[in-house]
């Protein structure tokens, strides 16, 4: 009687599941309001970007060759990493790279979609950026290249 009960309560909770989150699988593209992790090896995840920041100034530069941070003092350059998106949202509205320093830091970059100014021109940006080396926390704005 016990066993005919578990299997009835599974079989019921795989169909309200199934139910809740329909496949897609034969669909061609999946629509905006999809309750579905997007793949974080989307085209846009790997997409080539420029950031900048002011006061102080810096970029960085993201490339399938590799990411350079830069200042007019100096330059670092590091291996490209995929970047890591926010989970349940698609790749292009959260973007995370985790790029190892010298010295094992860990210099953090994120890239939010939404617009931004850089605060020096009229020029409006589609993405902002913060970039964290160390104890230092940087603040600008992002384009593709």
């Amino acid at each position: 009687m016990n066993t005919r009960i578990s299997s009835i309560f599974l079989a019921g909770i795989t169909a309200s599941l199934m139910l809740s989150y329909p496949s897609n699988a034969n669909t061609p593209s999946q629509s905006s309001n999809s309750k579905f992790l997007i793949s974080q090896a989307t085209n846009r995840g790997g997409e080539e970007l420029i950031v900048n920041g002011t006061e102080p100034f810096w970029n960085v530069t993201i490339g399938r060759k590799g990411i350079t941070y830069s200042t007019p003092e100096s330059r670092q350059n590091f291996p490209y990493v995929a970047p890591i998106t926010a989970s349940g949202r698609p790749a292009d509205v959260v973007r995370v790279y985790r790029l190892r320093g010298s010295n094992n830091v860990i210099n953090t970059l994120v890239i939010r979609k939404g617009s931004c100014s850089d605060g020096m021109s009229d020029t409006r940006y589609p993405y902002s950026a913060v970039y964290i080396s160390g104890n230092r926390v940087l603040e600008g704005c992002a384009r593709a290249k």
